[in-house]
């Protein structure tokens, strides 16, 4: 049965902390998944949090903190000494535990990784901790099975046998040759369907898709993606394998990369979460707010350079508001469509014939609702010129925005800046501008003011 968090849950495991009953609290968490004890402890203040951890055996509470708030995890981890953060690490994989060890200062890294009783499990820990956080090697764990190409079946299973005790799951038997490169991988069927003295190299399959140290994060999720890989084995500079990465790794990835591009498309610039303090919730929205309030202060300065005209055709004035959501509207469409297409690998094409594509699709757009604005205004009795003016120009500026929104994203890309920054204020502002700019210059030009 799903485990669901509820008020009374959460209630009645204060109330047991409050009491003292930890035999009570341990049989009541020792059926529940890890992930969702984390979900309990993001829920209770920081002392009944550091109580349940404190009470729960290392088994599960090594797991628990790699589920566990970041902010939280950050202050219990100070709250316990180098050699309980020691037996929590020997608990869990090497790519988990180098994560966690990851965040402590460098004194107190070199505390635990010197209590962790596991001297190969140390080792491990230590060499990823030399790799990028966002890359291949930073993702990387070192847990795996691989096999060399000159063993026998029989010598093969034997050996697997003995790599397997140490780990939890096997995802894939790779296989090597003498100096530890990547040859290929093994499968179980042959092993099943062979002679037991047919040497390794015959039997294994060289098809193998693999990404190195030192490749991005992001690529990586891209590589599983495109080949539906739930294990990617990761190889050095001489093809050496090093480690492996599972799904559950890139599905972290692509969610944290989610939530940053949404972020940033929102107009914030840090990763910040809802209950993050008032400070850091300023930083991370005030500058695109600024951006946004000069954008402003631009486009009333570009009205105030047309008073006559609003003066005199006081009608024009109150399709300002239309043509400026419109600008700003189809910009985000087509950027959105543009980031997103990046994201994915999957913008084909030169970035002319992506522009002229957007040029047709801005044309078609902007013909349907310049005639339904066109339509409104006889409706409305408005002068015929007024009327070719407003629907006009909303037809040129939909061109326009959906040209800009395309145009710099892929400018972004190409100078290897993140092209989510293109989305949400930065395009909206922007568009705002030219969209106003460009409405009161053909209104000048077809009206003569």
């Amino acid at each position: 049965m799903q485990f669901e968090l509820t008020n009374e849950f959460v209630a009645h495991v204060e109330q047991l902390i409050e009491s003292k009953e930890e035999l009570q609290l341990s049989q009541l968490f020792s059926e529940v998944h890890h992930a969702d004890i984390a979900e309990v402890l993001d829920d209770l203040n920081f002392e009944n949090a550091l109580f349940i951890i404190k009470l729960l055996d290392a088994e599960k509470t090594s797991d628990i903190l790699t589920e566990i708030d970041d902010d939280i995890r950050e202050k219990i981890l100070k709250e316990l000494s180098s050699k309980e953060i020691a037996k929590e690490i020997d608990e869990l994989e090497s790519d988990d535990a180098a994560d966690i060890i990851g965040e402590l200062s460098e004194e107190q890294k070199k505390e635990v990784i010197s209590q962790i009783e596991d001297v190969e499990h140390a080792k491990d820990i230590v060499d990823l901790l030399r790799y990028e956080e966002d890359t291949a090697g930073g993702l990387m764990g070192k847990e795996l099975i691989k096999v060399n190409e000159n063993w026998t079946n029989m010598h093969c299973v034997k050996e697997m046998r003995i790599q397997a005790a140490d780990y939890d799951k096997v995802h894939t038997i790779y296989v090597v040759d003498d100096n530890d490169v990547l040859k290929g991988r093994l499968s179980l069927k042959s092993l099943l369907t062979t002679s037991t003295r047919t040497p390794v190299r015959e039997v294994y399959n060289p098809k193998i898709t693999s990404v190195r140290t030192d490749d991005q994060d992001e690529d990586v999720a891209k590589t599983m993606q495109k080949y539906d890989l739930f294990v990617v084995p990761v190889v050095d500079e001489m093809d050496r394998l090093v480690g492996q990465i599972t799904i559950d790794d890139i599905v972290d990835v692509i969610r944290d990369e989610a939530d940053k591009d949404y972020q940033m498309a929102a107009g914030i610039t840090d990763d910040v979460q809802a209950d993050d303090g008032i400070l850091q919730l300023t930083k991370a929205r005030l500058p695109w707010l600024v951006l946004g309030l000069f954008g402003g202060l631009g486009a009333a300065y570009i009205m105030g350079g047309f008073e006559e005209a609003l003066e005199k055709y006081k009608i024009l004035f109150f399709f300002t508001p239309l043509i400026a959501a419109m600008a700003g509207n189809v910009g985000v469409q087509s950027s959105a469509i543009i980031v997103q297409g990046l994201a994915n690998a999957n913008i084909k094409g030169s970035m002319w014939d992506r522009l002229l594509k957007e040029v047709g699709l801005g044309l078609v757009n902007g013909i349907v609702l310049a005639l339904l604005v066109l339509g409104y205004g006889l409706l409305q009795g408005y002068d015929l010129t007024i009327n070719y003016v407003i629907s006009s120009s909303l037809l040129v500026v939909i061109i326009i925005a959906a040209l800009v929104g395309t145009f710099i994203p892929i400018l972004l890309d190409k100078r290897g800046i993140d092209p989510a920054l293109a989305t949400g204020p930065f395009i909206t502002t922007s568009n705002d501008i030219f969209g106003i700019l460009i409405y009161f210059l053909i209104a000048k030009m077809m009206l003569g003011f």
